[in-house]
């Protein structure tokens, strides 16, 4: 630090007090002229200062403890009465065990019937169009390898049942893995 922002005993004197005032880091450098605001807060850092209320006033009186009511409101819109049977709050996201298992049952059903893509339906990268699902097929190291070539969805690289495969939602790869550790 050069000597015209020296931390000399009136200036750290001058700190200490601005700061127990409750001034912020910028407000002292700007009193104190010559230093920086990084440099006042590495100093009240070596010298230790606690932290202070950001309004002296305020934290010097105490506040009494009175339990507050909540608020009462009325519905904002005026369909709202209508979603009263509706699930909320931390009961939102509760895992529904026998909805879901139908509903997986039902999806592998119909992923089943999307699997398998008949070998001259397959393409080269020379014949991958736009409109071509882009899911590789094979090893690329072999002449066989291919891609998908079924009706991509639009703006998808992929058709509907390799989309589905490549954009699961966070959850069910999570309940796919604790799946496959419980049978291992």
């Amino acid at each position: 630090m050069n000597e015209a922002g020296a931390w000399t005993e009136e200036r750290v004197e001058l700190l200490k007090k601005l700061w127990s005032d409750g001034l912020s880091a910028s407000q002292i450098a700007g009193e104190l002229g010559s230093v920086t605001r990084n440099a006042v807060i590495g100093k009240v850092h070596r010298l230790g200062l606690s932290g202070r209320a950001k309004n002296p006033a305020a934290a010097s009186t105490p506040r009494a403890s009175t339990p507050r009511k909540a608020p009462t409101r009325s519905p904002s819109h005026p369909m709202a009465g209508a979603h009263a049977g509706m699930t909320r709050g931390n009961n939102a996201l509760a895992p529904q065990y026998a909805a879901e298992a139908d509903a997986e049952a039902e999806q592998e059903t119909v992923l089943s019937e999307d699997v398998v893509v008949p070998f001259s339906e397959r393409v080269t990268i020379m014949d991958l169009r736009e409109y071509m699902c882009r899911w590789p097929m094979g090893d690329p190291t072999t002449p066989e390898f291919r891609f998908c070539g079924g009706r991509s969805q639009t703006g998808m690289p992929y058709c509907t049942y390799h989309s589905r495969i490549a954009y699961q939602p966070a959850a069910d790869r999570r309940r796919d893995r604790s799946k496959m550790a419980g049978r291992g």
